[in-house]
């Protein structure tokens, strides 16, 4: 039997994912179908529509990955919208205390273990028969929950997020965790690299995994990030893999 992504995150099993920006189901398909593990929407940085999402999440079924949805923002009214969408998990930005952890755990269950309203939407079969039931058992055993670590005051308080019951996971965000500590973009500074090593002990200590996002189109990069220990990685952005490629092709011809 095929494991789930929340069986996988919980055995720590490297899983790596790809990175959809371009608001098209083709795009989720494609990398659905080459083999990733997951594929994760962007919301965050994109013009991306509910709409166009639900699409992306119904691409993401097609090509047989599960679908994580990266946030707006930690909104209970967008969790409700993309898990009722079929979603298998959120990517929340900008976790900066368990408090706001616990705030985005609560908005992806039901309660008794958290407080999102129910609607007989797509994730429900939209109301067929064993359709909620079947929805409300996967849910309560299969929904995932990543949180970003990505501003220095989630760095301070790395032990005490990922200690919230129901988060499974963490990824860094290295350009606004050096935005936050007046570093912008140096990434490579000692005080930057302090603070991720910092969250990856903290969080290998509590049995979490751990997430990274390769943006570059690097195998060299990517097999590093997974010999470090990160076993939660999104490897690059369907815009950069595009723009990479063609670079490359035009520089073999004309370079």
């Amino acid at each position: 039997m095929t494991k789930s992504l929340k069986s996988k995150l919980s055995a720590g099993d490297l899983t790596v994912g790809g990175w959809a920006m371009i608001g098209h189901p083709a795009s989720v398909e494609i990398m659905a179908r080459s083999g990733f593990d997951w594929v994760a929407i962007d919301l965050e940085h994109t013009a991306t529509d509910m709409a166009c999402a639900e699409d992306m999440i119904r691409a993401a079924d097609c090509g047989g990955a599960p679908a994580l949805v990266r946030l707006t923002n930690n909104d209970e009214n967008l969790i409700k919208r993309v898990m009722d969408a079929g979603a298998t998990g959120i990517i929340v930005p900008m976790v900066e205390t368990p408090d706001d952890a616990k705030a985005a755990v609560s908005a992806l269950y039901y309660p008794p273990k958290g407080k999102r309203g129910v609607g007989l939407a797509r994730a429900a079969k939209y109301g067929a028969p064993d359709g909620f039931k079947d929805y409300q058992a996967w849910l309560s055993s299969e929904a995932v929950c990543i949180v970003q670590i990505e501003h220095i005051n989630a760095v301070k308080n790395a032990e005490a997020i990922l200690s919230v019951e129901g988060v499974d996971g963490y990824m860094l965000g290295p350009y606004d965790l050096s935005a936050s500590m007046g570093l912008t973009g140096d990434l490579d500074h000692p005080e930057v690299l302090a603070a991720m090593d910092k969250v990856r002990e903290t969080a290998k200590t509590l049995g979490k995994p751990g997430g990274l996002h390769v943006v570059e189109p690097d195998e060299k990069r990517l097999k590093e990030a997974a010999e470090s220990g990160f076993t939660f990685i999104a490897y690059s952005i369907d815009t950069r893999i595009i723009d990479t490629v063609c670079r490359a092709g035009i520089k073999a011809v004309k370079g």
